[in-house]
């Protein structure tokens, strides 16, 4: 797609930054990211989007931008929570740290009639998330909107420079896509957004990028990489698609995911190392040595298989690259090591032997794909299930005994949700090990077995996630099944925590 009246986020760190490029396309408009350095790469834009960031304008090493290239774009500009600020010392202003960091929810107060928040309710939640606030305020600069406590969160500046001091991207701010809209509708022609010209430029990439080349494609099941797969078949390159049982896979996975790509004409060989990755495994309990040692082992695994592979394809999404922090120029944190952004997979990037078409794309828009490429709904109803596996559901060392159970757990839970007609309404669930031992009653005799956590969760792109009120009735039937069928588990568990500050998985 042209880069011609696109919106251009700026990122500068936040967690949240490429949940503000879904949003603009949730309203229907061409949106990309872009890197604060790189303002000459961004053409034309008909609207700019500075991102929030976990650093202070005020540290030695904090991004900044091209103000002036910034102004000479003639466009509207939105600054969220740390491009706010910055455009404040760009304007003049200055920024100071508060007394404590302001998390969490708070009412947006508009002070006066502004297109931005028009049609938004006084007191509407929005959420906040910062430790510096604006202080002095350029003469013709405006506070349009305070919280509850009268701090500024919102300022106007001349030539439709807006800031706002909360994030307009995430669920927990109620009108935040409308604010956003109102944003977008100060700019003139913006360029459309649509999954099928998405597709459409994907393919066109993958067939120039590719070549005569064969890609080695490794398979999961999962939706990530089933989409891939059927992506690089529709592009018409040389596929070889391989899927490796690494022993952390739930109860019949395997089966399944033959079966499915079977249905949709790929053929996938299997790879069967699961002694291979649960003797690596052995002993070893750190959350973050347990990643890598999967996602270099898968690494090995597959490539002895292909050997000297032309281009390997991965279908790696965006809340992978953020949360890994692995871009090259990427100012976020990591919050955890994603097994396809470890350093042998950094390495082949390096070499431009990775192709990852998907990378741009949240879990939602990569099942719009799917529907656009005639993936079968049940297929792409399917819930996420991450790379590391069951790993990541039994915190500490991992074995083949608690693998056994967590599968055991997880399957009954499963059909149950599917049972009683919620598999569908909840966007993940499971059950995972607590490596924790407690004392029960089976039989009239003391036990002293696991306990299983039980976790549901909504979410719209894993970057926030909410936790599913499901029925009594389903989670006493789910109970008591686990517990008369499930040797070694005594005591049944469910996970009310919401992401953040928890996550969605275990680790």
């Amino acid at each position: 797609m042209q880069e011609i009246n696109h919106v251009a986020v700026l990122d500068f760190g936040s967690q949240y930054t490429q949940l503000i490029v879904r949003r603009v396309r949730e309203l229907g408009f061409f949106a990309k990211l872009y890197s604060p350095e790189d303002l000459a790469e961004i053409g034309s834009p008909g609207a700019v989007i500075l991102s929030g960031g976990p650093k202070s304008t005020s540290e030695a090493d904090a991004p900044d931008i091209d103000f002036d290239r910034l102004k000479a774009f003639e466009v509207p500009v939105l600054g969220v929570c740390y491009g706010m600020q910055l455009l404040n010392i760009k304007f003049g202003g200055s920024v100071k740290a508060s007394n404590k960091r302001e998390y969490g929810a708070a009412a947006l107060r508009p002070t006066c009639h502004d297109d931005l928040f028009e049609g938004i309710s006084n007191d509407s939640q929005v959420w906040m998330s910062h430790s510096d606030t604006v202080q002095d305020l350029h003469p013709d600069a405006e506070v349009i909107a305070t919280n509850q406590h009268g701090t500024p969160v919102s300022l106007r500046w001349p030539g439709r420079f807006f800031g706002i001091q909360f994030h307009p991207e995430v669920t927990h701010s109620h009108d935040g896509l409308r604010i956003l809209n109102n944003f977008l509708l100060q700019a003139k022609n913006l360029q459309p957004f649509h999954i099928e010209d998405f597709k459409r430029e994907m393919i066109e990439g993958i067939r120039a990028r590719v070549g005569s080349k064969q890609v080695v494609c490794g398979v999961s099941g999962g939706v990530d990489s089933t989409v891939l797969a059927v992506l690089l078949k529709e592009a018409g390159v040389k596929v070889r698609a391989i899927f490796v049982d690494n022993g952390l896979l739930r109860k019949d996975e395997a089966a399944v995911v033959q079966s499915n790509f079977h249905r949709m004409g790929v053929d996938i060989e299997t790879i069967d190392a699961s002694e291979e990755f649960l003797s690596a495994l052995a002993g070893k309990d750190d959350p973050e040595e347990k990643r890598k040692i999967i996602g270099n082992l898968f690494i090995k695994v597959f490539w002895d298989t292909v050997g000297d592979a032309e281009m390997l394809a991965q279908g790696t999404l965006y809340p992978d690259v953020i949360e890994s922090a692995s871009n090259a120029k990427s100012k976020a944190s990591v919050i955890k090591t994603h097994h396809n952004r470890v350093p042998k997979i950094l390495e082949l990037q390096a070499q431009g032997k990775v192709l990852e078409p998907l990378a741009e794309l949240f879990k939602d828009e990569v099942r719009e794909l799917g529907a656009a490429l005639g993936i079968a709904p049940d297929i792409l109803g399917r819930h996420p299930f991450p790379g590391p596996g069951l790993a990541v559901r039994c915190p500490g060392a991992v074995d083949r005994e608690r693998l056994d159970i967590i599968r055991e757990c997880d399957a009954i839970f499963i059909g149950k949700l599917k049972e009683f007609g919620w598999y569908d309404r909840v966007w993940q669930a499971y059950a995972g090990l607590i490596p924790v031992k407690t004392v029960g009653v089976k039989g009239d005799e003391r036990s002293y077995e696991w306990a299983t956590n039980l976790r549901a969760v909504i979410s719209e792109d894993a970057m926030t996630a909410e936790w599913v009120d499901l029925p009594a009735q389903l989670l006493r039937e789910t109970s008591q099944d686990i517990l008369n069928e499930v040797k070694g588990i005594n005591r049944v568990l469910y996970d009310i925590s919401t992401k953040p500050p928890a996550s969605i998985e275990w680790e």
